[in-house]
């Protein structure tokens, strides 16, 4: 079971994995992010970095070291890792890559729900999903190709693997989920139809 930590946002566990490289001021951890693509994995903006920096200081997983002040910039605080930190660091990803989270993909919610759209027009929707998804699909391949291509170890991308596999696995089901409805010997279409024909009639009546 998951722990009820101190600081639960995962920006908080990117903030401490860089820190655990080298001090840094929160506009340089904004920057680290950026240039990272950190935003593909974990969601942020600048007021919630600045939140959790402030979090994760309470907490005692991070203090300050020093301020430093470069050109006509306003005076910035620099943050170090404590060991308390570094030990939440290591617990936390540790956690993660060992135990399934429940979680509540819109998708899911969708396909829970399905039968409430005739099945046409289902059939339409998961159409233009697919079209999508080979698109992002080309996309990461790209990313993942110009980013090895610079010399970047695999390891580095390999959340970008992980989500090529998500995406193989996703357009696969929508395939099978079409060849379900669509099946000229047994499909679930006709049935299906059937039953938004009567909700129809009886709106009509």
């Amino acid at each position: 079971m998951a722990k009820r930590r101190k600081v639960g946002n995962l920006l908080g566990l990117a903030v401490l994995s860089y820190l655990a490289n080298g001090a840094m001021h929160p506009y340089e951890l904004g920057r680290m992010l950026r240039e990272h693509g950190d935003a593909r994995s974990i969601k942020y903006n600048h007021g919630s970095l600045y939140m959790v920096v402030g979090q994760l200081a309470k907490a005692g997983f991070i203090a300050e070291v020093e301020s430093r002040r470069e050109g006509q910039m306003p005076e910035r605080t620099v943050y170090a890792i404590t060991e308390a930190g570094r030990r939440e660091l290591r617990d936390w990803l540790r956690e993660l890559v060992e135990e399934p989270q429940h979680e509540y993909p819109h998708f899911v919610a969708a396909l829970s729900l399905i039968a409430a759209l005739p099945p046409d027009e289902v059939v339409d929707l998961l159409e233009k999903r697919r079209r999508r998804l080979v698109e992002q699909r080309t996309g990461i391949r790209e990313l993942m190709a110009e980013t090895l291509a610079a010399g970047v170890h695999p390891l580095f991308v390999v959340e970008e693997d992980y989500r090529l596999a998500l995406l193989d696995a996703e357009l696969s089901f929508i395939e099978r989920f079409v060849g379900q409805i669509t099946d000229p010997a047994g499909g679930w279409g006709p049935e299906w139809a059937k039953f938004h024909n009567r909700e129809t009639a009886a709106d009509d009546a």
